[in-house]
């Protein structure tokens, strides 16, 4: 059986320990040994510091063999202790959790739930894909809950994260698995197939041969290969992101800024002749800057999201890929944003909040919520229409348009009044909301544009607030309860005589809604229930 998911425990790619760090390990061990090795042959064979080359110390007392020896015994120790953390590294998915086991001295036990599960991302760093080898990564509500396998075969975690991800949706038995190229058309081994201890296929296809020159060719395939997998989702992006467009929305940055105004600070306090060292000081700086943007222009790279069977397919990265998959009844909130220096290029950023966060820095080098880093109004209609389905009709995109460029006035939100501009002077006509078909819409801002789509169905609570400022104004503020994240479902002021009403309209939407929801088991059978 190929299957990962059938509930017996397999171990990780036997490369797991040392890409995990034994490759730091052993650069740091070989500085030492490189840095050190005078000291080494004096302790260990009497010879002085400084009495010439150590190596021709070796060969001049006849120690070679001693010395290889030595060499030998720290590297069978190092694998020792590799294929120990290797042995004792499992893990297992059944229909109800995934659970990782580790560690020899101080044993680690992880579950996630499968019903908990709020994603699932493979992580393929630069020097693991030179090994063919990927990190998945379960996202799960709750608190450090995550699970991560570092590391599988690249296509083994390709097809691990569909079983997991057909588990979630509840089917209970994952699919069967399709013969691979080293199973005859029934599924059964073929004699050349050699099998690991966990029933992995390891060997290549009958009559194949293993050369260099084919494995490079498959490293080079899998580095150029999309990161939307053509079997799970549709082979075309629904959203492109130029180079430069990603360059400029990067330089148009809040961080562009500070560096322009400490640039200038230093050239003032230079000329000045306030402090020269400044100039020193302000090199760092400056090749961190580049780093920065180098950084997050490079993770943004070869961005692509399509809607799949299990949820929205986010992956981007030049030289390390990360491709996420949010199942549907995941996304808790959203935000569509526009920095002020993105106005006149007509660009918008969408986010969202999730229960469960991956360790991994996703797009343009922000958290992983970050589902779209730059893109016009046309492009931010396609990711809402994956990441909100039933959500993309005429009248609905017309309201999220007017919601992101309205002014106010009459164009279908609730605004706050007029006296409320004693406390929002610029922003108080931006202000407002809406709800249409269970997704409550809060506009606001105007320096920096931003709206905010809750659904329903997702939503904790909703409170109403009065202070003795907004009392006085007959003002008060709202705010929609979801799980933390970089989106504040918050309305600064709103009429205290709309008040009630946004209340009920969001408290019995949200019942409604949460009732007739089923999307967090997309896949289960009508009429079953749990």
């Amino acid at each position: 059986m190929t299957t990962l998911a059938d509930g017996e425990w397999h171990r990780l790619h036997p490369a797991s320990p040392l890409l995990r760090g034994g490759i730091f390990i052993v650069a740091v061990l070989g500085f030492i040994i490189t840095n050190l090795r005078e000291r080494f042959v004096e302790v260990f064979f009497g010879v002085p510091r400084y009495g010439g080359d150590p190596v021709d110390e070796i060969l001049e007392r006849g120690a070679v063999g001693w010395a290889l020896l030595a060499v030998a015994v720290v590297l069978l120790l190092i694998l020792a202790v590799f294929y120990l953390s290797w042995r004792m590294h499992t893990f297992r998915v059944t229909a109800e959790v995934v659970e990782v086991r580790s560690g020899m001295l101080f044993r680690s036990n992880r579950r996630a739930r499968v019903d908990r599960i709020q994603g699932v991302n493979i992580v393929r760093p630069l020097i693991p894909r030179l090994f063919g080898a990927a990190k998945l990564e379960v996202s799960v509500a709750g608190q450090d809950a995550n699970v991560q396998l570092a590391y599988l075969g690249s296509s083994l975690a390709d097809q691990l994260r569909r079983d997991i991800l057909r588990l979630a949706s509840g089917l209970r038995q994952p699919a069967p698995t399709p013969p691979t190229a080293a199973t005859d058309p029934d599924g059964a081994l073929t004699p050349d197939a050699a099998l690991a201890p966990n029933g992995l296929v390891l060997a290549p296809a009958a009559g194949a041969s293993f050369s260099p020159a084919t494995a490079v060719a498959d490293r080079a395939r899998d580095f150029f290969a999309p990161e939307l997998d053509p079997d799970a989702a549709p082979p075309e992006s629904v959203v492109r992101i130029p180079p430069g467009r990603l360059i400029g929305s990067v330089i148009l940055s809040g961080f562009t800024v500070f560096v322009v105004l400490a640039g200038i600070a230093m050239i003032v306090s230079v000329i000045a002749g306030v402090s020269d060292w400044l100039l020193v000081a302000f090199i760092p700086t400056l090749i961190a800057s580049v780093s920065f943007y180098f950084t997050r222009v490079t993770k943004s790279l070869r961005y692509s999201i399509a809607g799949t069977p299990d949820g929205v397919r986010v992956g981007f990265g030049l030289l390390t890929t990360s491709n996420e998959t949010l199942p549907p009844g995941r996304i808790h909130a959203i935000g569509v944003s526009q920095p002020l220096l993105w106005r006149p290029s007509g660009w918008w950023q969408v986010r969202i909040n999730t229960a469960g966060h991956s360790s991994t820095k996703g797009a343009a080098g922000e958290a992983n919520t970050t589902i779209l880093p730059v893109g016009t109004l046309a492009d931010v209609a396609r990711v809402l229409e994956l990441i909100l389905p039933g959500f993309d009709s005429e009248e609905q995109q017309a309201l999220i348009e007017r919601g992101l460029r309205s002014k106010g006035g009459i164009d279908g939100f609730t605004n706050a009044p007029r006296r409320a501009a004693w406390l929002h002077p610029f922003s108080w006509r931006r202000t407002g909301y809406t709800v249409s078909n269970g997704i409550a819409l809060l506009r606001r801002g105007v320096i920096s544009r931003e709206l905010v789509l809750v659904p329903l169905a997702r939503l904790q609570s909703v409170a109403i607030s009065q202070g003795p400022l907004t009392r006085m104004l007959r003002l008060a503020s709202a705010r929609l309860h979801t799980v933390a994240g970089p989106v504040s479902a918050d309305l600064g002021v709103v009429d205290a005589a709309e008040a009630p009403v946004l209340f009920d309209r969001i408290s019995s939407g949200a019942i409604s809604s949460a009732r007739a929801d089923t999307s967090h088991h997309w896949n289960q059978p009508d009429g079953v229930t749990e």
